[in-house]
Order: C-alpha cells, then structure tokens, then sequence
C-alpha cells in the first residue's frame, strides 16, 4: 500500500507517516520503481502498535526503545507513566480549581481577576505569616468566592490562619457549603475536624446542621465533639448523648454542661438530660472525677430532681465529690431564694 492507502486505513496523517519513516520507528519495507513508499500488513501492524503505546502516554522514542528491545519489560515504564499521569492529573486539577474560583467571583475586568490570583497565590504560600495576611489584608466589600476560602480552611493545618479563615469564610456574602460538607465526608480525619468546626461558625448556611448531625456518627471523637457543641447550640438534642459523654470523659466538658443546660431549657429534653445524668452517676465505672464533673453539669439544669440527685452526692463516700455537691445544693437555694425574693436587697 502506499502511504496515502495506509493514511486513511490507519488514521494517521502522511505527515506522521513520514516522521516515523525518518526516525526510524515505522519504516516501509520497500518503495515502488517511481520512489514511493510501499507498506506491507506487518508494516501496518507496526503503525498500529505505536499508536496505541501513544495513548498510554509514552513518547516517540519509548516507543522506539519498546518495540526494538527484546529485553525490554514494560513494567517499570508503566509505573512511571502512572506517576507522571498522576502528577499531570494533580496539575490540572488544581487549574480546574483555580479556574472556578475566578469564574465564581463573577469578575467584570482582568484587575477582578489578577486580585483573585493573587489571594490564591498568598492562600498558597508556604508562610502562615502570609497566609493569615492575605486573609486579613483582604478588600473589605471585595468579592471574595466563599469555595476557595473554604478550600484553603479544609487545607489550612496552622490554629492561627485557619482561625482567620474561618472568620473570612462567615463573612464572605456566600456559604462555601459544597466544599464544607465534602470535607465532613474526607477520609482525612483533620480534614473532617477544619470542616467541622467551619460549618459550626456558620449556623445560617443551608445545610449546616445536617452536615453536623452526619458528623455526629463519625469515627473520630473530636469530630463528633464539634458537631455536638454546635448542634446543641442549635437546639438540636440528639446531640444529647454525645455531650453527656463528653462530661464522663472530661473532653470540653465545661462546654458541654453549658450546652446540656441551655437545652434543659425544653421540659421534655430537660428530663431526657437529667436521665442520662443519673444513669452515667449510678454507672460502677464512675469514679470520683467522672462524679464530680456530672454535679457540675446537674448544676446548670432546672428542676427539683437536680437538687435531690445533688443532695444524695453530698453524702457521698468520696470526700471530695460530697463537698462539691454540698456548694452546690447551697449555689441552688441561693438562686431559689433570689427567685422568691427572699434573699437581702
């Protein structure tokens, strides 16, 4: 066949054709009495070889190396196409995102568009110093995409930027949600923890509770402590156990009886609470600490059960526990007697 005949089987261009022939990676076995290239089916079979080691990625000259080497083992060179297709891939990405980010911002001329690179560049800077900087310098007024602030809060390892972040994020005119509640479903426990503690800063963004109430069944115990100290001071009480739990381990526990007491607020959770309360008191595993961290959460409930579970603690065996207690019976009929009026002007 000539090269025109092997074009249009093959799909390659002549022009191709012809740079194979010149660098010796397919060349045709002969040529006809007026010059032209002449291929046979095992030179066609060749053509066909190269193209496909082309799709996988290699260049002209692997395939030269692949195809002549008879000693030649692919899998050291597939491994590195994976690499290089990898690092490739991860190239693209991030440009995909930068891309979103600016078309997000909605920009209405380049200098829109240079300010938002440049928030990105500062956002991606191997200085915290300048990170919390770009975030703080930002524009009042400035439109800034609230996804790429919730990106770099998910990315940010540093307390004092990621702090500034999630500042900017809740005043950003946007919710950055999308981004968020992906991060609460991250394999990266960290990860899950910055999103967590964003979305908590954020109780008027659509879909933030539900994204904190998945959280309440994660894996992670400090992830499911954040979601349950923002859920709690949002009303919700299924977060109710896991506060409670965490007054037994004594992880935020002052934290969590504030919580506790401001939903003890609602009668009927108010009982639900105090149970929970009781039964952790009654539970042999409690020692000392465990007792005397539940009185302190008794102490900011409502109710007469709360007095007499506390009246019961003051008899208790350990010394310690019975005298918190006791201060805190007197704490309650001191604010008993403020509330009858009984107390001095």
């Amino acid at each position: 066949m000539l090269i025109g005949d092997v074009a249009r089987l093959s799909g390659v261009s002549t022009r191709m054709l012809r740079h194979y022939d010149a660098l010796g990676l397919v060349r045709p076995t002969s040529r006809t009495v007026g010059g032209y290239r002449e291929y046979r089916a095992e030179d066609v079979r060749r053509i066909f070889h190269v193209e496909s080691l082309r799709s996988l990625g290699l260049s002209l000259q692997q395939i030269g190396r692949a195809l002549e080497d008879p000693a030649f083992t692919p899998s050291a060179l597939v491994s590195d196409l994976i690499r290089w297709t990898e690092d490739r891939l991860e190239r693209e990405r991030e440009l995909l995102e930068r891309l979103r980010a600016i078309d997000a911002s909605e920009p209405t001329g380049w200098q829109d568009v240079l300010r938002i690179v440049e928030l990105m560049q500062g956002l991606n800077s191997t200085s915290a110093a300048r990170r919390q900087q770009t975030v703080m310098a930002r524009t009042e007024g400035a439109s800034v995409p609230a996804e790429l602030l919730a990106g770099a809060v998910l990315a940010e390892a540093d307390p004092n930027v990621a702090g500034a972040l999630r500042w900017a994020l809740a005043r950003s005119g946007g919710d950055g949600m999308a981004t968020l509640a992906a991060g609460v479903r991250s394999e990266d426990a960290d990860i899950r923890r910055r999103a967590v503690l964003a979305i908590a800063e954020m109780p008027g963004a659509p879909g933030a509770t539900a994204a904190l109430a998945d959280a309440l069944g994660d894996p992670d115990p400090t992830v499911r402590r954040h979601a349950a100290l923002a859920l709690g001071r949002r009303g919700v009480t299924t977060a109710v156990p896991t506060l409670v739990g965490m007054v037994v381990e004594g992880a935020n526990d002052v934290d969590a009886a504030e919580v506790l007491g401001t939903l003890s607020q609602d009668p009927g959770c108010a009982d639900r609470i105090m149970t929970a309360l009781a039964d952790e008191l009654a539970a042999p595993t409690a020692d000392s600490a465990t007792r005397i961290r539940l009185a302190q959460a008794l102490v900011e409930l409502p109710g007469t059960a709360v007095r007499e579970a506390l009246r019961q603690l003051a008899h208790d065996d350990d010394r310690a526990v019975a005298l918190v207690a006791s201060a805190f019976v007197g704490v309650l009929d001191e604010r008993s007697s403020e509330d009858r009026g009984d107390g001095d002007p």
